[in-house]
C-alpha cells in the first residue's frame, strides 16, 4: 500500500505549514476527504480557526467551524503526518530581492519533525532551484534523513486568487511535480482528490517553479502596458477605459486594464524571476520595465489627484482626502503590498494626511502594514476629493449620490472624485458637473 492510499484509508494524515489566504483553504478542502493537521506559528490565528472564525474570509466561519482541521500551534504534531503541504508567503526586501525567510523558517520547522517515508510539497512561490538547492539541504540537515531514499519532495505552486468567488482552489487546474517518478504519481494523486478539473505533470520541479513566476510576470507585464498608455493617454485627454471599451471589441484583445498592481503575487513573483536571472548572468528588460512603470502608479494617481483639485480651485494643502480603500484588491481583507500605500505616501510628499476608509480591512492590519489608522465610513463627511482606490462592494454600492454624501457642500465642480478603478459612469459624472478623473 502506497502513501496516497494509506492517506485515503486515513491511516496517514496530511499537514498544511502555513494557515493564511492559501494554505488555510487548502487544509479545509482536504479535511472534507482525509485527515488534516493544520499548523502555523501564529497563535493568535489558530485560537481563531478553532473558534470558527475566519480571519481571510476565504472560505467562511461556517466552512471552519463545519471543518474537521486539527488546528495547532504546537509543532511537534506535524510527527504525526506522512504529507506534508507547505503554504507560507514569499515576500520581498526593500530592495525587491527575494525575502525567502518564511520558505526556510517553514523548512526547518518541518525538518525537525521529518519521519521516514514522508513527503513534502511546496507551494510557496520561489524562483527555479528554492526546492532544490535551499529547502532540501535544510530538511536534510534537520531531519537526518536523505531526500529521494528517506523521503520524497515535490512543488506545486499554489493559483488561489484571493477573495475571488469564482476561481477557487477546486476548479483552477493544480501544476504539480516531484523529484522522480514515483513522487510525482503520488503527488498528483493527492491533489486530484480536491482539484475537481485535474491536474497538470510538469516534467521537473524547476519547470512548475518557472511556471508560477512566469504566469504572474506575464499579468504584470500586460497591465504595464495599459498603464503606460493610461499615462500617455492622460496627457492627450483621452480616456484609456474609452480605448480599452472599443479595442476589446476585436475578438482576440485580451481584455487587461490599467490599475494598481499590488498583493503577494503579481507585485512580488516577477522580481523572483528577475533576481534568478540577473544571478546567471541576463538582465531583464522587459520584466523588469513592467514593475518600474507598475510600481509607480500610486504616485501618478496621487500626481493626477494634485492637478484636479488645483483645476477645481482647492488648495491641495488644505484639502480634505478621503480615500477609500487599503487592500490590495477588492473585497478581500489581504493588506500585504497594496498600492494604496503609495497613493499615501505620495500625498504625504504635498504635506497632505488622508483619511482612510476599509471595512474589509483589520484596524491593527493596516497600523501595523502602514501607520494608517482607518477611520469608519460613517464618519465621513464634508472632503474636498474622494479617490476611490478599491472597488469594494460597499463602495460601489454608494452610487453617485452616495458618495455625493461624503462631501462638503459646494458646488459639484469643486468635488474631485478620484476613480481608480472606473466604478461610475464618467458621462452621468461629468453631466452633473463633477471634478472627476479616471485611471
Amino acid at each position: 500500500m502506497n502513501l496516497y492510499e494509506k492517506i485515503v484509508n486515513r491511516e496517514e494524515k496530511i499537514s498544511l505549514v502555513g494557515l493564511g489566504y492559501v494554505g488555510m483553504p487548502i487544509a479545509v478542502a482536504f479535511a472534507k476527504k482525509v485527515d488534516v493537521i493544520g499548523f502555523d506559528l501564529n497563535k493568535q490565528k489558530i485560537e481563531l480557526y478553532k473558534q470558527g472564525i475566519d480571519p481571510t474570509k476565504e472560505v467562511g466561519d461556517d466552512a471552519i467551524k463545519a471543518s474537521s482541521v486539527d488546528f495547532t500551534s504546537d509543532e511537534s504534531k506535524l510527527k504525526e503526518a506522512k504529507f506534508h503541504i507547505v503554504a507560507v508567503p514569499t515576500p520581498v526586501n526593500a530592495d525587491k530581492t527575494p525575502d525567502l525567510a518564511p520558505v526556510i523558517g517553514a523548512s526547518e520547522i518541518v525538518g525537525r519533525n521529518l519521519t521516514k517515508g514522508s513527503y513534502v510539497v511546496y507551494e510557496s512561490t520561489v524562483y527555479p532551484g528554492v526546492t532544490e538547492d535551499v529547502c532540501i539541504p535544510i530538511l536534510e540537515k534537520l531531519s537526518g534523513l536523505k531526500c529521494g531514499e528517506d523521503f520524497k519532495i515535490g512543488y506545486s505552486p499554489e493559483r488561489i486568487n484571493p477573495g475571488d468567488k469564482v476561481h477557487r482552489l477546486e476548479n483552477i487546474k493544480k501544476i504539480v511535480s516531484g523529484c522522480d517518478k514515483e513522487s510525482l504519481d503520488i503527488i498528483a494523486k493527492v491533489y486530484e482528490l480536491v482539484i475537481e478539473v485535474g491536474v497538470h505533470r510538469a516534467s521537473s520541479i524547476k519547470v512548475a517553479e518557472a511556471a508560477k513566476v512566469v504566469e504572474n510576470s506575464q499579468r504584470d507585464i500586460n497591465i504595464a502596458f495599459m498603464n503606460e498608455l493610461a499615462m500617455a493617454f492622460d496627457k492627450m485627454d483621452i480616456d484609456t477605459n474609452e480605448v480599452v471599451d472599443a479595442m476589446n471589441t476585436k475578438w482576440n484583445a485580451l481584455g487587461f486594464r490599467p490599475g494598481l498592481v499590488g498583493g503577494h503575487c503579481i507585485g512580488v513573483d516577477p522580481y523572483y524571476f528577475i533576481y534568478e536571472a540577473e544571478k546567471l548572468g541576463y538582465h531583464s528588460q522587459i520584466i523588469a520595465s513592467g514593475r518600474k512603470v507598475n510600481d509607480g502608479m500610486g504616485a501618478f494617481v496621487a500626481d493626477a489627484t494634485i492637478k484636479k483639485l488645483v483645476v477645481a480651485g482647492k488648495a491641495p494643502k488644505n484639502s480634505k482626502i478621503v480615500i477609500l480603500g487599503i487592500t490590495f484588491k477588492e473585497n478581500c481583507p489581504d493588506t500585504r503590498n497594496s498600492k494604496v500605500e503609495d497613493i499615501i505616501n505620495r500625498l504625504k510628499e504635498y504635506e497632505i494626511s488622508p483619511i482612510v476608509v476599509d471595512p474589509w480591512s483589520d484596524p491593527a492590519d493596516a497600523m501595523k502594514e502602514y501607520g494608517v489608522e482607518l477611520t469608519p465610513m460613517s464618519e465621513i463627511s464634508d472632503a474636498d476629493c474622494v479617490i476611490f482606490a478599491v472597488a469594494h462592494d460597499e463602495f460601489k454600492k454608494l452610487g453617485i449620490a452616495g458618495a455625493d454624501k461624503l462631501f462638503k457642500s459646494c458646488p459639484n465642480c469643486e468635488k474631485v472624485l478620484i476613480d481608480v478603478k472606473g466604478i461610475f459612469d464618467k458621462e452621468e459624472l461629468e453631466q452633473k458637473g463633477y471634478a472627476y478623473w479616471r485611471l
